[in-house]
């Protein structure tokens, strides 16, 4: 490409209202531009960069022998209320009517139409396996968009989708796709962990996320540097260090604490630490109120409450929930007496005399113990610390930050129960068929190699995505011998199947340079004065300094980095 013939455009100062270094780089070099909350056009630069990926994804989907196939957006809503997804997205779904009045969603995913499209072929045993993909937009109204291409509301995503027989077909399927991951995410060049994750609204058997780090990763990802254990946050469970208490177990009694209400001030008016305290947080569980126990210095994790309890929805209780249901004060609440269904965390049930609230303004309970109030279900429902041990090898954890850029999902027989997708077995027995569900955000990959490759000059794409391999720059357009070898080494290096850019525009040379490194393209050639003496400098982007080669050596050099 030429630029004096092309649409190109950078910006010198950042960009305004973006909050993240991949969101205001990509909108500073012309890449991508926001047209309202969470809603980008993508603009040439940026739309080779993207095709690029799709080509690697396409690549590796097509090797273990996927089919790719296009979807509409536009989905009649009676497709997810048959799979019984439409209440669990809720008003993360974009809803609209047409003129007869039918309800209509943009699909935020596509699971129900892939089984519909798959029951156009699975009528035997003998038609499976087979893998279906497509890389389509999709929709989610997000509350809050943020960090540019990392969470939007319209995005590009790959799904694809395995059908099997059973099981143990699903297993082999689901390997084939994990591995194609691998290898797609090891050519973007990302760094990236892959952690055990939470089903969430998709179900099925199991999840596993591929996550690349990055500091404004919205996802933590726990790790043990001593093994290869790897969980998301909301998943991993607490192997808690904390041992049986051994001292005499105490009457409670009740204790006169004026104004005081956090852990900490309980924990200072009382003298004790914090991990003597018990907190009682309540939460409304599908429109009914529970107590959950856990000690003072852990965070409940709402995740494990979900799955504990199969409940849609997990909120706190309201202050008016709180006064109306059990009628006792935020800040005081405590088991002791509790009129609700209590839930105890596995740690609590190990501790002896601790502290509460005593259900009443301005008081606690002092030596409350496990005998005092009654407890439905005990089990682990907190957030895991870092330092706390690793569940394979009991060495302590560490946290990253990650962003989700790939998802893989055994879904089982979830969807083919629910939309009729069966076959009929060996036996003439109707089966249903087990699916698996694998997804990849092409937007949020072009986002988060940005994240990690970058400099404070800009952006440093892998060869293998940058949307240009190398860039052709003339020091001065009033210099003929200049601007010929500069055409000639474009004609050049297009003809050996290069992607070459030239930037001949009517700019200083040091505007052209800033243009070049915003733009994060791996190798430039400068074409100056060097050329009285036939010779070019070359300099990777990765690099601090060029160095000169002569005309007839470029070819060779270029084509061998």
């Amino acid at each position: 490409m030429k630029l004096s013939h092309s649409f190109f455009y950078t910006m010198r100062e950042n960009a305004k209202d973006e909050d993240s270094t991949s969101g205001n780089l990509l909108v500073r070099s012309g890449m991508i531009k926001k047209s309202s909350s969470g809603i980008y056009m993508t603009m040439p630069l940026g739309k080779k960069v993207l095709h690029k990926i799709e080509n690697i994804v396409r690549e590796e989907m097509d090797a273990i022998g996927a089919q790719e196939l296009s979807m509409p957006s536009l989905i009649l809503e009676e497709v997810y209320e048959a799979s019984g997804r439409r209440d669990v997205f809720g008003s993360n779904m974009f809803a609209l009517k047409d003129r007869y009045e039918k309800n209509y969603v943009l699909g935020p995913t596509h699971e129900e139409l892939f089984a519909m499209a798959a029951c156009m072929k699975g009528k035997s045993y003998k038609d499976f396996p087979y893998n279906l993909y497509q890389i389509q937009t999709k929709y989610r109204d997000e509350t809050r968009p943020r960090y540019g291409l990392i969470r939007v509301r319209e995005f590009l995503m790959k799904d694809a989708y395995s059908f099997d027989i059973d099981e143990q077909g699903l297993d082999v399927s689901y390997t084939q796709v994990f591995e194609a991951y691998k290898r797609i995410f090891n050519r973007l060049g990302l760094q990236y962990k892959i952690v055990k994750a939470d089903t969430g609204a998709m179900g099925g058997l199991l999840s596993e996320e591929f996550q690349a780090i990055c500091e404004i990763g919205e996802d933590v990802v726990v790790s043990c540097e001593h093994c290869d254990f790897s969980s998301n946050l909301e998943i991993s469970e607490v192997i808690s260090t904390y041992q049986e208490e051994s001292e005499e177990l105490l009457a409670y009694e009740k204790v006169h604490t004026p104004g005081v209400k956090t852990i900490e001030e309980v924990a200072s008016f009382l003298q004790l630490p914090v991990h003597k305290i018990v907190k009682t947080l309540l939460y409304m569980v599908d429109d009914q109120l529970y107590a959950f126990l856990v000690k003072g210095d852990r965070e409940i994790n709402e995740t494990k409450v979900r799955k504990l309890l199969e409940a849609k929805e997990v909120r706190l209780a309201t202050y008016d929930e709180i006064e109306t249901k059990v009628k006792t004060s935020t800040g005081y609440v405590g088991p002791v007496g509790l009129d609700c269904a209590i839930i105890m965390d596995l740690e609590v049930a190990h501790m002896h005399n601790f502290i509460t609230g005593a259900n009443e303004k301005d008081y606690h309970y002092k030596n409350v113990n496990v005998r005092d109030f009654n407890v439905l279900k005990t089990a682990d429902i907190v957030c895991v610390k870092e330092g706390d041990l690793c569940p394979k090898c009991k060495q302590p954890l560490v946290f990253h930050k990650g962003i989700e850029i790939g998802n893989t999902f055994k879904l089982g027989t979830k969807y083919a129960q629910s939309l009729g997708l069966n076959y009929l077995d060996a036996n003439n027995q109707l089966c249903p068929v087990v699916m698996g569900s694998y997804g990849i955000g092409i937007g949020r990959c072009m986002a988060a190699v940005v994240e990690q490759n970058h400099d404070e000059n800009g952006m440093i794409w892998p060869k293998e995505i940058a949307p240009y391999e190398v860039a052709i720059v003339v020091v001065s357009m009033k210099d003929e011998e200049q601007v010929k070898i500069a055409n000639t080494l474009y004609e050049e290096l297009r003809s050996l199947g290069v992607d070459v850019l030239l930037d001949d525009r009517q700019e200083r040379p040091g505007v052209k340079f800033k243009d070049m490194e915003l733009i994060g393209i791996p190798v430039r050639i400068t074409v100056g004065r060097g050329i009285q003496e036939g010779k070019v400098e070359i300099r990777k982007r990765t690099e601090t300094e060029s160095f000169e080669v002569s005309l007839e050596e470029v070819m060779h050099v270029i084509t061998s980095m």
